[in-house]
């Protein structure tokens, strides 16, 4: 088989790589052929044993799809790895991955004994460089994975916005825009990475000052399923000090701090809770109950 590398990797990754085009021939066309007993060359392709290939400490990803790894597993089993993976060496008989963890995984998961890999000469911070700048380049990854690992880079490897953005080949207000989503409150970032509320969403909310404005309108697009546009109307009001409509009538103003009361006391009884709140601190708390059993559900919460 004839392993090349491929070109196309992206501005900033490749820039890291080496572009010289290295080929090396093996008469045997299996994976998983034997390699070659000389110490494999740094800037080459080899084939190399698995089990000598530790993973890169400085991986920005820490979580991996069960089941796409079996299924890239069965492809490795059937086609054999297509693209190699990308290590240094670190001893005489070991490697360190650069990048590739998901082929190494999923060759490992096939049950594959030797892999192709490009074999680089990289420092710690080539390598931190190196694992972030493949990763994110893939097209799955989340916004709150791609906004830590820009992250990650401006921390660990010492670069400026602008020096990041020609690294990834993006512009600079991209890549603030990105890392805008880590100043939102914990939850909602975890809504960003679990899909709940897209990058639209985020930047909407963004235009608020304040965890409980945020916070407020973040239950709001979530309860009420809203669109982005009308999440940016729901900022823009808020933002204005109108009151919001809701079901055709106007919603009475309450701090943003009752209402985080609010929807935490339906949540805990399980129903639609009023906080009524008057001048001097004076007010009420309404809690409806639709039958003597939900009354006695009630009770029973309240412990009474």
């Amino acid at each position: 088989m004839t392993y090349q590398k491929k070109t196309g990797l992206g501005k900033g990754l490749s820039a890291l790589l080496d572009d010289t085009k290295v080929v090396q021939n093996n008469n045997n066309n299996n994976s998983q052929a034997e390699p070659k007993s000389e110490i494999p060359a740094a800037g080459g392709i080899n084939t190399i044993p698995v089990d000598q290939i530790e993973v890169n400490p400085y991986q920005p990803r820490t979580e991996f799809d069960e089941q796409a790894l079996k299924e890239l597993a069965d492809s490795i089993k059937l086609q054999g790895l297509i693209q190699p993976i990308t290590v240094r060496k670190s001893g005489n008989n070991s490697y360190q991955l650069i990048s590739g963890e998901r082929r190494l995984r999923a060759s490992r998961l096939a049950g594959i004994d030797h892999i192709p890999a490009y074999v680089r000469t990289a420092n710690d911070q080539q390598m931190l460089e190196m694992g972030l700048i493949e990763n994110i380049q893939r097209e799955d990854l989340n916004s709150i994975e791609v906004a830590l690992s820009f992250q990650r880079m401006i921390d660990e490897c010492n670069l400026k916005q602008e020096e990041l953005g020609d690294r990834v080949s993006k512009n600079r207000s991209t890549v603030t825009n990105y890392l805008r989503l880590l100043k939102l409150p914990p939850v909602i970032q975890v809504a960003i990475r679990d899909n709940v509320v897209s990058m639209g969403h985020a930047k909407a909310i963004l235009g608020l000052d304040g965890v409980d404005k945020q916070l407020y309108v973040f239950q709001e697009v979530t309860n009420n399923h809203l669109s982005v546009r009308k999440t940016e109307e729901l900022v823009r009001a808020i933002q204005n000090g109108r009151s919001v409509k809701k079901e055709g009538k106007e919603k009475e103003a309450i701090s943003f701090q009752y209402q985080k009361i609010q929807d935490d006391l339906a949540s805990k009884f399980d129903t639609r809770v009023k906080l009524k709140v008057q001048s001097a601190g004076k007010g009420a708390i309404e809690i409806p109950f639709v039958s003597d059993d939900d009354l006695s559900r009630i009770l029973e919460l309240l412990d009474w």
